[in-house]
């Protein structure tokens, strides 16, 4: 999919720095992010899929808020397909400028067959079901939101924004 090649060329282009990837998941994205990486998610599943996939990478189990570092512990913080699921994302941004200079964005883009917020049923392998908040941008509305930065990416499906803290 030449839109995902192109989320990817524009987070390998960003400049190394000190970077804690929040929500990090399985890692998919976090392995393209240049410099020194830490990647954070609440699931132990999740941090043994990316720690083998990004073996030189420090990895920390824990909940996103607090976010567990000290203030300035890092250059950057990445978050990807997480921010979009935060009803209120005041207490994310607040912990965002608390740790790092520069907070970068990945999310979904606003697409026709998705309104920009909606509540979606998920069912996990276990069959278990649970409804998640979730919300779809454009790469202004995402500045405008944030209140500044750039668009770094903006294709049919995701967006990527990057803000000075």
């Amino acid at each position: 999919m030449a839109d995902r090649e192109a989320l990817i060329g524009a987070l390998a282009a960003l400049p190394p720095a000190h970077t804690l990837d929040v929500a990090c998941g399985t890692g998919y994205l976090t392995r393209h992010l240049p410099g020194a990486i830490t990647g954070l998610d609440q699931s132990p599943s999740m941090i043994e899929i990316a720690s083998a996939r990004l073996p030189e990478a420090d990895f920390i189990t824990a909940d996103a808020l607090p976010l567990p570092a000290p203030d300035a512990a890092f250059e950057r913080i990445f978050t990807g397909h997480f921010y979009g699921h935060l009803e209120d994302p005041h207490a994310f941004l607040a912990e965002a400028r608390r740790v790092a200079g520069e907070l970068v964005i990945a999310d979904s883009a606003v697409r026709p067959d998705h309104e920009p917020v909606e509540w979606q049923e998920r069912v996990l392998n276990d069959g278990s079901r649970h409804e998640v908040y979730k919300r779809y941008f454009t790469g202004a509305g995402l500045v405008e939101e944030l209140g500044g930065g750039e668009v770094l990416h903006e294709g049919p499906w995701f967006v990527l924004v990057r803000l000075a803290l």
